[in-house]
């Protein structure tokens, strides 16, 4: 059996499921992975408070960058330096360097490399195109008013994780500077196609509609749709209804789980 990097978002169904009491054998079923994945995972991983999600994925990505950064030359890390400050993501950077036939180097490296330049003085994490600062919050994580009959992503099929399917889809609006004009953003999450559209009003039956109007051609293809917390998606019974299709929510604050649209919006703005 071939070991398989574990990504975070199955980092976090193992600690979900861990702190839920289910077995190794059941949680490696739960997230396609096999059980000596799991057991190992848990046995490297393991932090002085436990298996905690986000830690396990910080140790994973040391371990990987230490083996990985004697074999990438100075040459190469200059070349990300220099698309980073053109203002490339990570994630262009490294599907540019791949297409190039060179050395690839992950998104998650480069971030990686980022992050240590900035802990060193530099300013490379500047040119980022999300720099939104993260604020500590008290009492509830979720301060955005509660969504109707909301499903939460820890329901979704794990299909959708394996993005081996063209239809499932993650959506967010766009909202211009201070706060004047929206646009309601669709991307499919295999193939990256974009729907957009400029919205009269951020009101839910708006949005509602947009939505509806953006995937009716592509009907019998969508599948899911992952969204943000946002209440201008409290209409999401409509769409499902009018799409036939599944709708679930994201964790609050947890933009990563909607990595690609969240990537997506920022070459928009």
């Amino acid at each position: 059996m071939n070991y398989t990097q574990l990504t975070q978002a199955q980092r976090y169904q193992i600690g979900i499921l861990t702190k839920a009491g289910h077995f190794q054998a059941d949680i490696a079923g739960l997230i396609g992975a096999h059980k000596s994945t799991i057991s190992r995972e848990l046995r490297r991983n393991h932090g002085q408070r436990g298996y905690r999600a986000k830690q396990a994925h910080s140790f994973a990505l040391e371990r990987r960058q230490t083996k990985v950064a004697a074999s990438i030359t100075v040459e190469q890390w200059q070349q990300v330096e220099s698309l980073l400050r053109m203002e490339w993501s990570p994630e262009e950077i490294g599907s540019r360097l791949r297409m190039e036939g060179g050395r690839f180097i992950s998104h998650e490296w480069i971030y990686q490399y980022v992050y240590a330049d900035k802990a060193n003085g530099g300013d490379l994490y500047t040119f980022l195109r999300c720099q939104k600062k993260r604020k500590k919050r008290y009492g509830s994580t979720n301060r955005r008013g509660k969504i109707p009959n909301r499903v939460g992503i820890e329901q979704r099929p794990h299909v959708v994780d394996m993005k081996t399917r063209i239809g499932d889809w993650e959506a967010d609006t766009i909202v211009g500077k201070e706060h004047k004009g929206a646009i309601v953003s669709l991307v499919d999450r295999k193939s990256k196609y974009t729907l957009l559209e400029m919205l009269k009003s951020k009101k839910a039956k708006a949005v509602a509609d947009a939505e509806i109007r953006l995937l009716a051609p592509f009907k019998s293809m969508v599948h899911a749709i992952t969204k943000d917390n946002g209440l201008e998606f409290c209409d999401h019974a409509r769409v499902a209804q009018a799409l036939k299709t599944d709708i679930f929510f994201a964790n609050p604050y947890a933009s990563w789980e909607r990595g690609l649209n969240e990537n997506t919006n920022g070459l928009v703005r």
